[in-house]
């Protein structure tokens, strides 16, 4: 019998806390999802930590778990992931962020933070304008940088120093996110302060990490004056919207990770839906073949042509891995309705368009989250997320519903993120 094709798909921020304006309820347990529902019903069900307990992950490090790579041991920071899938070049002793356009105000020596993602609507056609001001008007003597937008306000740079390499070893500027060694953390209480960077602890008399913090806070400034007079934010205040005027830097890494290719490691060649650069940095790591997908669209045009794609796609890889971003935004704002929303158009056009042209005795079906993203709290948690497996060969284990408390009394149990393609790669008997 020939393998299973395999359809992985992941619902970025899937998961999150009970809320009492849903009586009691998560937001994919509210949402009117049936074709999640049936795929739940018809197969077995689990629910996952994707990175580990007490750890609320970046999507980054969760990508790397849910794709059965340990984060632990293989990660060097999504900085480097960021510049790779942004088409950046790094190179062994470069200094790689993802960075946000921010928007601050001085505030003594320092600079407050009014928003770190400007509103969140700085479209990618301003962030790119702003990107080719700091790219053209910065120069720091001894050292060179290339910076590029990617979505909307994201970003990545990579540093270069004439002067000896630089460590990956120094704080975040960004106060929303700390560093357990290379993986980059969420917190959840944190001063709107941008951070002074410095070596991390137990790393101040190496002279890379001294020098990669003395840089990166002089470029961080250099280019706050840049953006601070540039006519594309005096066009945005005259608005009435808030200025792109600094850059928050996170998740530092001074080289690429070396990773064994995903069809080496598990058996399946896999094609890839991604939206984001630290995704794409992900699938050219991995060996995953990137789909040509439309992004950027409304997203229920989005979600039905990535359906269609899907099914025309998967007859030259053996699986697709297929991330979709969409639940991961509103739950970062609070929005809870919004959030309902986005899983039940997920439901409603992608996986009813996908059901509707695949035969489901023959092909794998697996559906899960990078992370829970916490309407409540606005930032992602270590809260488990569910896992559902349908299709041939797969029994059902009476769940009838696909959502955080009915995930937990599923057959598959409390699986780690490196343990699900093990199980994927079974089922499907590659």
């Amino acid at each position: 019998m020939s393998p299973s094709p395999l359809f992985y798909v992941i619902l970025d921020g899937l998961g999150d806390d009970p809320l009492a304006e849903l009586d009691g309820k998560t937001p994919l347990e509210a949402a009117r999802a049936p074709n999640l529902d049936s795929l739940a019903a018809r197969g077995r069900n689990g629910y996952v930590t994707t990175v580990g307990e007490g750890v609320a992950p970046e999507s980054d490090i969760a990508v790397f778990a849910i794709l059965g790579y340990d984060p632990y041991e293989h990660h060097t920071g999504r900085g480097p992931l960021e510049a790779l899938g942004a088409g950046m070049e790094v190179n062994q002793g470069d200094l790689a962020y993802r960075v946000n356009f921010a928007t601050v105000e001085p505030d003594g020596d320092g600079f407050a933070i009014t928003d770190r993602r400007v509103g969140r609507d700085l479209s990618s056609e301003e962030a790119h304008a702003l990107a080719e001001e700091v790219q053209d008007k910065v120069a720091i003597e001894g050292a060179g940088f290339e910076f590029k937008a990617t979505v909307g306000h994201r970003g990545a740079l990579v540093l270069r120093s004439d002067q000896g390499p630089l460590s990956a070893e120094v704080e975040n500027s960004d106060p929303a996110y700390g560093r357990e060694g290379a993986l980059g953390v969420a917190k959840e209480d944190f001063e709107d302060q941008v951070v002074e960077v410095t070596p991390l602890r137990g790393h101040g008399s190496d002279p890379a990490a001294r020098r990669a913090a003395a840089l990166t806070n002089e470029w961080l400034r250099a280019a706050h004056g840049v953006l601070a007079a540039s006519e594309v934010n005096a066009r945005r205040e005259a608005k009435g919207k808030l200025p792109g005027n600094f850059i928050l830097s996170r998740d530092g890494g001074d080289h690429l990770p070396d990773l064994v290719p995903f069809k080496e490691a598990f058996g399946p060649q896999m094609g890839c839906f991604v939206e984001m650069p630290v995704e794409m940095g992900i699938a050219k790591l991995t060996g995953m073949a990137p789909v040509e997908a439309p992004t950027g669209i409304p997203p229920e045009e989005q979600y039905e042509q990535w359906a269609e794609l899907a099914l025309e796609a998967i007859e030259g890889y053996d699986g697709l891995y297929i991330h979709i971003k969409g639940p991961d935004v509103p739950a970062h704002d609070g929005d809870y309705e919004a959030k309902v929303k986005s899983i039940e158009a997920i439901d409603s056009v992608f996986f009813a368009r996908l059901l509707d042209g695949l035969d489901i005795g023959r092909a794998l079906i697996a559906v899960t989250a990078d992370h829970s993203t916490s309407c409540r709290r606005k930032a992602h948690t270590d809260g488990p997320v569910p896992l559902l497996v349908a299709g041939r060969a797969v029994s059902s284990d009476a769940v009838e519903t696909y959502g955080e408390s009915a995930s937990r009394r599923g057959a598959l149990g409390h699986l780690k993120g490196p343990e699900i393609m093990p199980q994927l790669v079974d089922f499907a008997r590659y």
